[in-house]
């Protein structure tokens, strides 16, 4: 059973982190002076001095995530508030701010580039926020939504009942909107679409 690295330092969760360093230097310093000592008193002092700079370490990392975790929070709230603004743009470069790319970050890029008429890069980011989080359902949810649509767009274009949507290239359909809301069943299958998609990031906290 692995030990609590608190405990091994002798301090209590909620000690500071100067509190933490000052625990670990005294440790240190005791069994760096008995590891010299003979028998069984030298080799316990070796190991526990192995035992600090694990429980060390692994207490900086724990707390390291924890301060990443509430500053991802607070940015994924800004990055909503300016969806729900619908201020793509600021949403946008919110989100090239990040250093780190987790399943939300693919989630609320989806988001951006829906709200952008880009459907297929949508559907790429929900793709990497499942694989990323395989259980999440609302990542699920709003892919299968997409999905849904994606074939519906599909299935209108290639039966000739979308006007003009044909994009911007011969033969090739238009990732949304545009002329294609000149079919009232495509038009409103899009925009209940987006509406799911987009309540779902508004109200995912």
């Amino acid at each position: 059973m692995q030990k609590n690295p608190y405990e091994i330092l002798n301090a209590a969760p909620d000690a500071s982190d100067e509190e933490i360093l000052n625990s670990y230097n005294v440790l240190k310093k005791k069994y760096s002076e008995e590891r010299f000592l003979e028998g069984e008193a030298g080799n316990y002092a070796a190991k526990m001095l192995t035992e600090i700079e694990v429980a060390y370490n692994d207490i900086l990392k724990e707390r390291r995530e924890k301060t990443s975790s509430q500053s991802n929070g607070n940015a994924f709230k800004e990055v909503e508030d300016a969806l729900k603004a619908g201020d793509i743009t600021l949403a946008q470069q919110k989100l090239d701010s990040f250093n780190e790319r987790n399943a939300e970050w693919h989630y609320l890029q989806s988001v951006v580039f829906y709200k952008k008429n880009w459907t297929n890069e949508s559907k790429k980011q929900l793709e990497l926020a499942m694989r990323l989080e395989p259980s999440n359902s609302k990542y699920k949810d709003a892919y299968d939504k997409l999905e849904a649509q994606i074939r519906f767009n599909n299935q209108a274009f290639n039966s000739g009942n979308t006007g003009n949507a044909g994009g911007n290239y011969e033969g090739q359909p238009k990732q949304m909107g545009g002329d294609a809301c000149n079919d009232t069943a495509n038009c409103c299958s899009a925009m209940v679409c987006m509406n799911c998609l987009y309540n779902c990031c508004c109200g995912c906290h």
